[in-house]
């Protein structure tokens, strides 16, 4: 049976000897100096075949962010958010004092005013010319000239509408609304700062939708498959989780010899710019697993409780490895067949024995 890279980690029930369970969860003295332990479950190290992986860093950024410019000269008068604050879609982030774009919106409106005026002139003047020409009293020509007047002020009344509405989009500019539902993670001016087109405003990052974008290095190009579940570590690797590759840049960065990977991560909790570390399988290897309850730490060492042929307890310093699932390799101190306590650790003196 394989070790799986998800999260649990699945050994051949036959590999593990589970152990031996007393009555009592005292230290006794024995009939010699050694005190005897009862309580303790053991195991048997054996040697399985375990999943080789590489570990390769990045960083958690959301799935759509949005960078938010200006789009006209003005002064910023109004800040309505500031940054960690949640916005939905429509929001009013930040306004802007644009007096040539409001005066030209103004003025295209009054334009629009005057275009309507003559029109109905034009319109009123055209009807009273053919009742004239019906009952013969103006000219075919005349009547023409009147209908040409006519076209000539509908035609400069949609010219005014246009202009009207573009100016008043202009003018809009002023005001600064978030494209999408989110948290604000960046506000880039201050009050009463002068900005012009293409200035960074604010910056939105959409809420619910992460990904952790690693660097993998030139030599997995091709061992990296779209869809793969690999495990994930966030920060000190206390938050662990599945990270599905969703996107694969092929293009190799000439200077570190990586390409970047994508992959979609769950959102519980997470913000943008958290350190993560993938790790994706390059093949098997055999090696030595055990239980993490097995390990205990004194400062910086790593040690196990071995028993002996003469059930005796003794303290040994291991190196540990990789983390799978619930088990953690070991690269250095143990050997195949040898018993280690993976149960009541905290019960065990050196050199005690087991009943």
């Amino acid at each position: 049976m394989r070790i799986l890279t998800s999260g649990a980690v699945s050994i051949l029930a036959a590999a593990l000897l589970a152990g031996l369970a007393g009555c009592s969860d005292t230290v006794q003295e024995g009939k010699g100096e050694h005190p005897v332990v009862k309580g303790l479950t053991l195991e048997r190290v054996v040697v399985v075949s375990a999943p080789e992986q590489f570990a390769v860093t990045g960083t958690v950024r959301a799935k759509n962010s949005a960078q938010l410019s200006a789009r006209i000269s003005g002064t910023v008068s109004a800040i309505h958010v500031k940054a960690g604050d949640r916005v939905r879609r429509g929001a009013l982030l930040l306004t802007l004092e644009a007096i040539e774009s409001t005066a030209a919106a103004a003025g295209a409106a009054h334009a629009v005013d005057e275009a309507l005026a003559r029109k109905k002139l034009a319109d009123v003047t055209f009807e009273r010319f053919a009742r004239l020409y019906e009952e013969q009293a103006v000219t075919r020509q005349e009547l023409d000239t009147r209908r040409a007047e006519r076209d000539m002020a509908d035609r400069g009344l949609a010219r005014a509408r246009e202009a009207a509405r573009a100016a008043g989009a202009v003018a809009g500019y002023a005001r600064v609304t978030s494209p999408v539902s989110g948290i604000v993670t960046s506000k880039s001016v201050d009050l009463g700062a002068t900005v012009f087109p293409g200035m960074p405003l604010i910056t939105i990052e959409e809420e619910g939708r992460y990904r952790l974008e690693v660097a993998v290095p030139e030599s997995l190009l091709g061992k990296v498959k779209m869809g793969r579940v690999v495990p994930v570590s966030l920060d000190d690797g206390t938050v662990t989780l599945s990270g599905t590759v969703v996107e694969i840049v092929p293009r190799v960065d000439p200077f570190s010899r990586t390409f970047i990977v994508k992959l979609d991560i769950p959102s519980t909790g997470l913000r943008s710019g958290r350190f993560g570390r993938a790790m994706f399988p390059v093949g098997e290897r055999r090696g030595i697993l055990v239980p993490k309850p097995a390990l205990f730490e004194r400062g910086e060492l790593t040690s196990v409780w071995v028993v002996d042929g003469n059930n005796l307890v003794r303290m040994r310093l291991v190196k540990p490895g990789a983390s799978y699932g619930n088990r953690v390799e070991i690269l250095a101190g143990l050997g195949e067949g040898e018993m280690i306590v993976v149960g009541g650790v905290e019960k065990v003196v050196d050199g005690a024995r087991i009943e």
